[in-house]
């Protein structure tokens, strides 16, 4: 096979200049979010590939590099199957979510845990530092910073569905947050939360990643929040590729939901992202995390390359 001659110095000066000015068409967005926090999912597939996860920390690194307050939380449905099923516990889903009993909540908070000291590892070993606040002592210092109740939700008859120790996210330790930002460190956060009322092991709670990510954006008053899944963004036709949604508004998106444009497993995510964008969050983003870079991308120039959703057009 020939090698490809080596750049001439024309070529090289070429490439240098060009990534000059990709540097200085994102300084803008560096400036103006600055010092605002920015909440990421990450999970499903994603999670899988090992590069797109990579690449995904390099983002995160970056962006705390210059000023941005990210804040990663995660989930982990396909291996926390996985290890349901090597342990023998059948998985059960109840009206989207899956039935935690005490017997799979100990394998459920295991697998999150290892994977959120991955990740931390991962922005590690690229030379960033990271923490993951995910031990399950209420005293430790890399205590859960997600505070929860169990969730309830109607059946069919009206009465509440047993979802076993199933939670949502109402509260969150700002002040472990912040200390870890302070210290120049990501933190890192799976979709666990504990129920202060209870005391001890008993008052851990599986908390859906999508609803928990758009918690924590809420809690925090955050500047954006990024849902990083398997597809390019929102379609106005999920059979056409073509019609990705570049921008939209709360009121369009709700649109599509009842339309049946937005369906399945995205009603959700974005019912998650407008109850997230009426509580103050300025931006939702939905991207595709397989893409190299496709956080920064996203946030750092003009056109992205998924889907946003503001609450209102100001046009």
């Amino acid at each position: 096979m020939a090698l490809r001659p080596a750049p001439d110095a024309a070529e090289l000066r070429e490439r240098a200049i060009r990534d000059a000015e990709t540097l200085l068409s994102a300084g803008e967005w560096i400036r103006a979010f600055r010092g605002r926090y920015v909440v990421v999912k990450l999970g499903g597939s994603a999670l899988e590939n090992e590069e797109a996860v990579d690449c995904l920390l390099a983002d995160v690194r970056f962006m705390e590099t210059v000023g941005l307050k990210p804040v990663l939380v995660h989930g982990g449905g396909k291996a926390i199957s996985a290890a349901m099923a090597e342990a023998g516990l059948e998985t059960k889903f109840v009206a989207g979510r899956r039935y935690t009993d005490a017997d799979s909540l100990a394998v459920v908070a295991k697998t999150l845990a290892g994977i959120s000291r991955s990740l931390a590892a991962g922005i590690e070993r690229q030379g960033g530092k990271a923490v993951a606040l995910c031990d399950f002592d209420l005293h430790a210092p890399n205590a859960l910073a997600l505070y929860g109740r169990p969730l309830s939700l109607p059946g069919e008859d009206g009465q509440p569905l047993d979802l076993g120790l199933v939670g949502e996210a109402i509260g969150a330790n700002h002040r472990a947050i912040e200390d870890v930002l302070k210290e120049d460190r990501i933190p890192v956060l799976p979709s666990l939360a504990r129920d202060r009322r209870v005391p001890g092991p008993a008052g851990l709670l599986n908390v859906n990643a999508d609803t928990a990510a758009a918690a924590l954006a809420r809690l925090l008053g955050a500047e954006k929040l990024v849902f990083l899944s398997d597809v390019a963004g929102l379609y106005a036709d999920p059979n056409d590729e073509s019609s990705l949604i570049q921008h939209l508004t709360a009121e369009r998106a709700g649109e599509l939901i009842r339309s049946g444009a937005i369906s399945g497993g995205m009603i959700p995510k974005v019912e998650a992202a407008l109850e997230a964008l009426l509580a103050g969050v300025h931006k939702i983003h939905f991207v595709d995390g397989r893409t190299p870079h496709s956080v920064l991308l996203e946030i750092y120039s003009d056109s992205g390359v998924g889907t946003e959703i503001v609450a209102d057009d100001p046009h």
